[in-house]
């Protein structure tokens, strides 16, 4: 029902049950409410996006800003399959305190991986040691997600490699504090 536009908020329990050809009251036998629908819904959503994001290190093979750009890529693309999912976790957060704590949650999974991440470039001295990681973290996931939704819910994709590579340059050269490469012209 989300897929043919209807928003979380107009749907009723009744009209879900129908939808899944059961009854009310047995709708009632496997969710509390129509809340809980969608936070069993997004379970999935989280659990791959985590491993992509996960798999991204800042060395080594599939590394740097270019894994890190392939990493956002991927991610939009997970999103985007199933944006009408994501749009509607963002709906129902702004008004139902579960699912916005729920969400955050979620977000502080990849918070932590991140901070995770900064500390060890920092003590292998690719990140320099004035950058806080838990804030830089922070920016990093919170910023990054609302572009990626503010993508998923207001592009057709055509340019989600570019916002990703921009997504990913920001975040390396700035966060990371990588030094940018210098590029030598040829006469």
């Amino acid at each position: 029902m989300l897929k043919d536009g209807a928003t979380y908020t107009e749907l009723s329990v009744e009209q879900i049950a129908q939808a899944a050809g059961i009854s009310r009251s047995t709708f009632y036998l496997y969710f509390r409410d129509k809340v809980d629908v969608l936070l069993r819904l997004s379970s999935s959503l989280k659990t791959e996006s985590q491993a992509i994001a996960a798999a991204w290190r800042p060395t080594g093979a599939g590394g740097g800003v270019d894994g890190l750009a392939r990493t956002y890529e991927g991610i939009l693309q997970h999103y985007r399959k199933h944006a009408f999912l994501l749009t509607a976790i963002h709906e129902v957060a702004a008004y139902d305190p579960l699912v916005r704590e729920a969400w955050s949650a979620y977000q502080s999974h990849f918070v932590d991986n991140l901070i995770t991440l900064l500390k060890e470039e920092q003590e292998a001295g690719g990140t320099p040691a004035d950058v806080d990681p838990e804030l830089a973290a922070t920016i990093m996931v919170r910023g990054g997600g609302q572009v990626i939704a503010k993508q998923v819910a207001s592009s057709d994709g055509a340019d989600d490699i570019d916002v990703a590579r921009e997504l990913a340059l920001g975040y390396w050269y700035g966060i990371y504090r990588r030094p940018a490469v210098e590029r030598r012209h040829h006469d």
